[in-house]
């Protein structure tokens, strides 16, 4: 069932008024301090009823993570529908994906914490948060699809989405640890490695760099958890 539709029954109901309890808590409180006694004693219920909806609070993050990139999804076509030039296509989702990050900043380093495991089910790049990466790189696709004479050979292209998901995450772990207003350091690092990117692509249509440079990609592509 998808979070923006109406609940069909009591225990569908249920469930979604736990999520958005759960989601609420964790921009309000953060990760240490959401816990599923918590939401249960919020919403009236007890904890063996929460957990039969969510058996433990990373399941409840997953839910976080698919909420955040399916709002970034979201803030991000409408853009991308307007421009057609790629650096400028990707601008639009690496800066929609920061906006939607923007509202847990405040907890961002008790999420990392967490996650910063190999083996942490709420790694980004685990098999647990698989739903939510592949919202994201769904929305990287796009940007990469979409774009006008961009002179990318197909085997480039099929490569790049996955390798900017990564630079995305990598981002995102730099936005942690940015205390500049308005995180004016991210925005900063965004528009240079855009540039560069913007100077290395043009080379994908060079015989001589096209292999090495899909192959690193590839390789870049393959990082998981």
């Amino acid at each position: 069932m998808s979070p923006d539709s109406e609940p069909a029954t009591k225990g569908e109901r249920t469930r979604q008024r736990i999520r958005d309890a759960a989601l609420a808590s964790f921009r309000e409180h953060g990760y240490d301090a959401t816990t599923i006694r918590r939401i249960a004693d919020e919403l009236g219920l007890s904890v063996g009823a929460t957990n039969y909806h969510f058996p433990s609070k990373n399941h409840l993050v997953q839910e976080l993570y698919l909420d955040v990139q399916e709002a970034h999804r979201d803030a991000a076509e409408p853009l991308l529908a307007t421009e057609p030039r790629l650096i400028d296509r990707l601008r639009i989702v690496y800066s929609t994906g920061l906006d939607q990050l923007e509202p847990y900043h405040a907890h961002a380093g008790e999420f990392l914490s967490a996650a910063v495991s190999p083996r942490s089910p709420i790694n980004p790049l685990s098999t647990e948060s698989a739903d939510a990466l592949g919202v994201v790189e769904g929305v990287f696709a796009e940007a990469v699809a979409g774009a006008e004479a961009s002179g990318l050979p197909e085997d480039i292209r099929s490569v790049l989405p996955r390798a900017l998901v990564l630079a995305h995450l990598l981002l995102a772990l730099f936005w942690v640890y940015d205390s500049s207003e308005d995180r004016r350091r991210t925005r900063a690092l965004l528009d240079r490695g855009l540039k560069l990117l913007g100077a290395v692509l043009p080379l994908a249509r060079l015989p001589l760099a096209r292999g090495a440079l899909r192959d690193l990609l590839a390789l870049v592509g393959e990082v998981r958890a």
